[in-house]
């Protein structure tokens, strides 16, 4: 068993049958009383945040991962078809362990696919940064840049992001997969 000194961010701990990412924690010593630890950690099937204390050097169950680089082939109704680089083997994956990064997957794109040591599918890292075309907007004007205003703008998987006022359509942009933000415009 682990305990409380193994924590990292990115660590993956069972709580309650359920499995939880660590995404932040802190080791805390309030003046003579007892050591605790405060973590927060993200619930990797529901994406809920969880704020839990550990006494210091508590027991903990953590759970080894394995990340491994597949290609996203296709959409399969509601399901994502990756392929195995290594093996050509597709397995399916279910759109709610995609998350957000959905909606900004084109075909051919590389995601790490966590697995959890029992071999299921835990949660999938699409790229950070995306490049995708834009396939509508609202035409813009020359002047435009000054004004540091935004419109929305329908990209080539069908994500909608604010972009530029100065931007048309079939302009390429890089998109934070994250958030969901512009970035910039890419030339070519």
């Amino acid at each position: 068993m682990a305990t409380t000194n193994d924590f990292r961010v990115g660590g993956v701990l069972r709580m309650d049958g359920e499995l939880y990412q660590i995404e932040e924690y802190t080791h805390r010593t309030p003046g003579n009383l007892r050591a605790f630890v405060q973590a927060k950690m993200r619930n990797m099937k529901t994406g809920n945040l969880k704020e839990v204390r550990f006494r210091s050097g508590e027991e903990v169950d953590m759970v080894r991962m394995e990340k491994k680089p597949m290609q996203f082939l296709y959409r399969d109704g509601s399901d994502f078809v990756f392929m195995d680089n290594e093996t050509y083997e597709q397995i399916n994956v279910a759109e709610r362990l995609v998350g957000t990064g959905a909606k900004f997957l084109k075909e051919s794109d590389s995601c790490d696919i966590l697995f959890a040591e029992d071999g299921s599918i835990v949660a999938i890292e699409p790229p950070n940064f995306a490049i995708l075309a834009i396939s509508s907007t609202d035409p813009g004007m020359r002047g435009d840049t000054a004004t540091g205003g935004t419109k929305p703008a329908t990209l080539e998987t069908g994500a909608v992001v604010q972009v530029p006022l100065f931007l048309n359509e079939g302009d390429k942009v890089r998109v934070d997969t994250r958030s969901g933000e512009y970035l910039e415009r890419v030339k070519g």
